[in-house]
């Protein structure tokens, strides 16, 4: 199992562009299916490093559709653009098995980044910094090896085991050798906003988000990304996980889940 760091990455990368998952991409429903938040870091990457992918241009929102559960086979990744602007463009991924169809989409858009920086206007830090917190385990989770055990994760407010609104610092490399991006940390926490503000009994139930959208006001900084989560849930089976992201020197933005919820 590859390690960076000391912590244990989501992918190799092969020839061709392609990417093998490790057992860390297992996530908590299906021993045989990716947590969607590691290949949404590929598709990330995808939207912003295309060839010739201007330079002066920065992902502010991107939606990602959960077409099918992501398997943990060898994986590719396509981009393209779908309308290009002087200051403005909208671009897609798609993410498939070697040979097989897509799985998983992503819709960015891409803005300019002014030439001189504008004023913050947003507060700084309102959450305990990792270091101020104590590492804190996942729920319980079927199999051993998994998404649960790459991530090294810190609460700041709530916890996995328990119910209710959370705030939870994670941090974890993404493909084996390679440094790991901000961006790349941001879209691989985003989607643990269901489970870090659960308000159901695991063990009872599935809660499922087939999408994420992330809007980001600011580029990300650093090694750790607090998802500060809460959901909502109707009697329909029908839920929102809505996150407020941040970094270690404040809020950078929100993500998004729709959620499928059903009795197991």
């Amino acid at each position: 199992m590859s390690k960076t760091g000391g912590a244990e990455a989501f992918f190799e990368r092969l020839p061709e562009g392609r990417f093998a998952p490790t057992p860390c991409t297992r996530g908590p429903w299906d021993e045989a299916s990716q947590h969607a938040g590691p290949p949404a870091a590929l598709l990330g990457r995808a939207l912003q490093e295309r060839p010739g992918a201007r330079t002066d241009m920065r992902l502010a929102r991107v939606t990602f559709e959960i077409l099918r559960p992501v398997p943990i086979r060898p994986l590719e990744v396509t981009a393209s653009v779908v309308r290009s602007g002087r200051s403005v463009e909208v671009v897609e991924a798609a993410l498939a098995p070697v040979g097989g169809a897509p799985v998983m989409l992503a819709r960015g858009l891409r803005i300019r980044i002014a030439g001189e920086p504008g004023p913050s206007v947003l507060p700084g830090p309102s959450l305990p910094p990792p270091g101020q917190t104590r590492e804190t385990p996942f729920f319980d989770v079927p199999w051993e090896v998994g998404y649960h055990t790459a991530m090294e994760t810190r609460f700041a407010e709530g916890e996995f085991r328990g119910r209710g609104p959370g705030a939870c610092w994670m941090r974890v490399p993404l493909i084996a050798g390679e440094e790991t991006r901000a961006l790349d940390r941001v879209l691989i926490a985003a989607d643990s906003g269901n489970g870090i503000s659960n308000v159901l009994d695991f063990s009872r139930h599935v809660f499922i988000n087939p999408d994420l959208t992330v809007h980001l006001h600011r580029h990300p900084v650093g090694e750790w990304v607090c998802v500060q989560a809460s959901t909502s849930v109707d009697p329909a089976g029908i839920g929102l996980a809505d996150s407020m992201l941040h970094d270690e020197k404040g809020p950078i933005g929100r993500g998004a889940q729709s959620l499928f919820i059903a009795a197991r």
